[in-house]
């Protein structure tokens, strides 16, 4: 008959290090392991050496952003201040759960500008590029950053519907109405783009 399967949660102390090794999913603190992952407790041994300690998650991880990472994200909401995003992608992988973000004004420019206003840079339901530069606290999510030439907005649609093209570093044109909007455009590198 198998032991029974022992579910642990992060922070939660496994056992003192005199009982066996940390592995992947654990740290040590004070002489104890303790668990850095909700999963379930395995213990290996080989060859009569202290087992080693581990914490598996049951389904595939999930991947997080972490600071300096690239995301792609959607506008959901702006105002004076700051843009709220949905972050959909870390990198070039798909995230299976989007994750909130906040792009603050002075982080949208690499230098100041008194007349650039965050209107200017984003519209709601604009795809942008963005950096992760903290992971924030519980109310301000994720904070990120455009403030790089290769940053900012690579997709956006006009009033009509229609995908815009970017025609400068701050403006963004419908093909269809030729009609003119500010956005803070990403000059996106050769490697990003898909042919």
């Amino acid at each position: 008959m198998a032991p029974p399967v022992r579910y642990c949660i992060p922070g939660e102390r496994l056992c003192n290090l005199e009982e066996g090794s940390p592995g992947s999913g654990t740290y040590t603190r004070h002489g104890y392991i303790f668990s850095s992952l909700a999963g379930c407790l395995t213990k290996s041994s080989e060859n009569g050496a202290l087992p080693v300690i581990s914490v598996m998650r049951e389904t595939d991880s999930q991947l997080l952003p972490d600071v300096g990472a690239i995301v792609t994200c959607k506008v959901s909401s702006i105002n004076s201040r700051f843009a709220k995003v949905h972050i959909l992608y870390v990198g070039s992988t798909p995230l299976k759960n989007s994750f909130r973000g906040t792009i603050r004004f002075p982080l949208t420019l690499r230098f100041f500008f008194s007349q650039v206003e965050i209107y200017k840079s984003f519209r709601p339901g604009d795809i942008v590029l963005a950096k992760v530069i903290s992971l924030g606290d519980a109310q301000s999510h994720y904070l990120l950053t455009t403030a790089e030439n290769e940053l900012g907005v690579v997709v956006a649609h006009s009033e009509s519907g229609v995908q815009m093209v970017p025609i400068s570093w701050c403006e963004m044109q419908c093909p269809k109405t030729h009609t003119k909007e500010f956005r803070k455009v990403a000059r996106v590198q050769p490697e990003f783009l898909q042919t």
